[in-house]
């Protein structure tokens, strides 16, 4: 979760048409209105994300579940999508010699 909140402090924050909701904690041991409102906002699983509307039934439903998910608005949401293709981009290969300098230099 450490993650997330570095992120979003990196990112400005502006008013969304859509939010991105992923949950972070998991559902057993939650009390049954929260587990009731997660069905409701259809994450049932960790770590998955869902995009909903910015109404204020939603931000209702989320101010009552905000300790077990992330909000991010559309902005944030593509930047950390792209910030993760970079890291998993093609690096090329390493290329290491085994052989002693001098013989690599003589051949």
């Amino acid at each position: 979760m450490n993650a997330f909140k570095a992120f979003k402090a990196a990112v400005p924050i502006v008013w969304s048409p859509n939010l991105y909701i992923t949950l972070v904690r998991g559902i057993p041991g939650t009390r049954r209105l929260h587990r009731r409102t997660l069905e409701a906002l259809r994450l049932r699983k960790c770590n998955r994300t869902v995009m909903r509307w910015n109404t204020p039934t939603v931000r209702g439903m989320l101010q009552q579940v905000k300790r077990l998910v992330v909000i991010e608005t559309e902005e944030m949401y593509k930047a950390r999508k792209q910030s993760k293709a970079n890291h998993r981009t093609v690096r090329p290969p390493l290329i290491i010699s085994h052989l002693p300098a001098s013989a690599s230099s003589s051949s």
